[in-house]
């Protein structure tokens, strides 16, 4: 977004502020299935960040779940369950009946270990449904099971009237951005696929990877260069895509682009020959990859700064957020001409993660509110701030203390 548009909302809304645009949404979605062979589909990881769900759901083929949480939002803006993907690595009784005894089917349910096929399947069999699943394939942690357990669930339950296994779920991670790993990576997928096939006869139908597509947070690089790596990406692919329906799962890769996070300078000092700012914000919002107290310096700039302008050493800022821990550093020696107490720095490609992973219950500040801005430009605000001291507060939640509060 262009600073102007980002001064707007801060006039508007106040700092702290998340902002998400949805051009740069739309956009990065065509740039991916630009460079991705035609027939991949594309699922976005609801955990990256929920607020652009409701622009996502449209312009991606689903959305996965990972929690009953997740699954009450969806309910909330109207999602259809035919787009979602039930996943996580527990799904309790509760969960599994809500989403079983719907009329309309989900599109499909993972299945993490075997004690949860048979719950699923207990569901399936109470609601007298037939449900999609796909069989989660362990990396080495404790997601999903051993690839001998997955062919034992196909030998037993291929021919299960009440499930309808359509192939293999498999993620092994974030932010790879090395191609040779990724090709070890589908070379072994593609092995295990067709060994499983040989073996027991069945049919993978559905492949759902998530192969941790990689953001570059900290380094100046161009989308010719992403583009390169996604084109090389997408020929260690194909051989996959050729033979069945492959399924990318994604978040971070979608989401980190479209976000920016502003905060204001509320205070600046010298202590010891270092130059402070503090900002209204901190880490509890702003959570980027490997960014352990700013050990590199992320994108960010002042808002109006002309472009170009580079600091000289008294303009060699530390950036730390409101928090009372030495942890809450945003930016470490940050060139900022003119900065000043009411600057607002914006860090850009704030879109994954940070409204949802932070630590934001730490000493009971505030959330910030979160803008989305349309196709028109024009922003609306989808959450206002939130005090979590009312969260923090603990209280006698007993039922005679209820009984007596009534009286």
């Amino acid at each position: 977004m262009r600073d102007n548009e980002l001064m707007a909302c801060v006039s508007a809304f106040g700092t702290p502020l998340y902002v998400y645009d949805e051009r740069v949404l739309r956009s990065r979605v065509a740039y991916l299935r630009g460079h991705l062979p035609e027939h991949v589909e594309l699922c976005y990881a609801m955990k990256a960040n929920t607020f652009v769900v409701p622009e996502l759901q449209k312009v991606v083929d689903c959305l996965e779940v990972c929690s009953p949480g997740e699954l009450r939002i969806c309910g909330e803006l109207g999602i259809p369950q035919r787009q979602l993907v039930i996943s996580g690595v527990y799904k309790g009784e509760a969960t599994i009946d809500a989403v079983v005894g719907q009329d309309v089917p989900m599109r499909t349910c993972t299945v993490e270990s075997p004690s949860q096929l048979d719950a699923i399947a207990s569901s399936v069999r109470r609601h007298g449904r037939r449900v999609p699943v796909l069989l989660r394939l362990t990396s080495g942690s404790q997601f999903g099971m051993d690839a001998s357990v997955v062919r034992d669930i196909v030998r037993d339950h291929a021919s299960d009237p009440a499930l309808d296994i359509l192939g293999i779920q498999f993620f092994s991670g974030t932010q790879k951005d090395s191609l040779k790993r990724l090709s070890r990576e589908l070379a072994k997928l593609g092995d295990f696929v067709h060994g499983l096939e040989d073996e027991t006869g069945f049919s993978v139908r559905v492949l759902e990877y998530g192969p941790g597509l990689p953001v570059d947070y900290y380094e100046a690089g161009g989308s010719a260069d992403e583009g390169e790596f996604l084109d090389e990406f997408s020929e260690l692919l194909r051989p996959l895509v050729a033979e069945r329906r492959v399924v990318l799962e994604l978040g971070r890769s979608i989401a980190a682009s479209c976000g920016t996070y502003l905060t204001s300078v509320v205070d600046m000092k010298s202590n010891l020959g270092s130059n402070y700012a503090i900002v209204d914000g901190g880490m509890h919002h702003l959570v980027y990859y490997a960014h352990t107290m700013a050990m590199r310096l992320p994108p960010v700039h002042v808002l109006g700064q002309v472009d170009g302008a580079s600091g000289t050493e008294t303009d060699v800022w530390n950036i730390c957020g409101a928090l009372c821990t030495t942890s809450d550093i945003l930016a470490k020696r940050m060139p900022a001409l003119g900065l000043k107490v009411g600057s607002v720095l914006a860090f850009e490609k704030a879109g994954a993660y940070c409204s949802t992973e932070g630590m934001l219950m730490f000493l009971s500040r505030d959330l910030p509110r979160i803008v989305v801005v349309d196709e028109a430009g024009v922003p609306r605000l989808v959450r206002d701030g939130l005090r979590t001291d009312v969260t923090n507060t603990p209280r006698d939640c007993s039922p005679d203390a209820a009984h007596s509060a009534r009286r």
